[in-house]
C-alpha cells in the first residue's frame, strides 16, 4: 500500500458481530445507509488501514442484521475471527448526494459555531440515536451535543468546513441566570 492509500479516510460500514452456522457466513449489523455495500462482488476492508480486504459472495438479510459470505472466509473458525471487527469501505466510495446534502463522515472535524459567533469546537463523533443523529462537538469550554435538526443547524458548510447552529440556552450556553459561581449564583 503506498502511503496516498494510507492516508484514504475511511468509513465504517458495519460490525462483524458473530459466526452464523458453519459455513463462514457472518452476522454484519450494517452501519450504513448504502445497502450494495453487502451485495455481491462488494469489497470491504477489516480495520481502516486497507491491508485485509474481503470480497462478498453473497449476503441475505436476517433479523436486524445482513448475513454475508466472504470469498476470503471459508468456515466457521474464520467467520469466529472476524466477530467484533469494524468493516471498512474508502470514503470517497460514497455516492454523490443532491445539493445541500451531506455524508455524517463529511463533517467530522469541521468547525461549529453558534450564530453570535462563538466556537463550540469541532464535530468529534456523531451519534445516531432513533430520533435523529447528535452531534458531539469538543472545544476550549469543553464538550456540547448538537442534535441534528434543522430547527438547530442553520448551514453546513462541507467544503469550508464550517457548521453553525442556533444558540439554545442551556444546550448551547448556560442556563438564563447562571453565572460562574453556579446556579445558586454564589450563595
Amino acid at each position: 500500500m503506498t502511503p496516498a492509500e494510507a492516508a484514504i479516510p475511511w468509513v465504517a460500514v458495519g460490525r462483524a458481530t458473530r459466526a452464523h452456522g458453519i459455513h463462514g457466513e457472518v452476522s454484519v449489523l450494517s452501519l450504513t445507509d448504502v445497502p450494495e455495500r453487502f451485495r455481491a462482488g462488494s469489497r470491504v476492508f477489516v480495520g481502516e488501514d486497507g491491508t485485509r480486504p474481503l470480497t462478498v459472495s453473497a449476503s441475505r438479510p436476517h433479523r436486524d442484521r445482513v448475513l454475508v459470505r466472504f470469498e476470503e472466509v471459508p468456515d466457521r473458525t474464520a467467520a469466529e475471527a472476524l466477530a467484533g471487527s469494524y468493516l471498512f469501505v474508502p470514503a470517497d466510495s460514497s455516492p454523490s448526494l443532491p445539493e445541500d446534502e451531506f455524508w455524517p463522515h463529511q463533517i467530522l472535524g469541521a468547525e461549529v459555531r453558534l450564530d453570535t459567533g462563538r466556537s463550540l469546537g469541532r464535530v468529534a463523533e456523531i451519534v445516531r440515536t432513533q430520533a435523529n443523529d447528535v452531534w458531539v462537538t469538543r472545544g476550549d469550554d469543553g464538550e456540547s451535543l448538537i442534535p441534528a435538526l434543522r430547527d438547530v443547524v442553520m448551514s453546513v458548510d462541507v467544503p469550508g468546513g464550517l457548521i453553525v447552529v442556533r444558540e439554545i440556552p442551556g444546550l448551547t450556553v448556560p442556563d438564563i441566570g447562571e453565572d460562574e459561581t453556579g446556579p445558586e449564583g454564589g450563595r
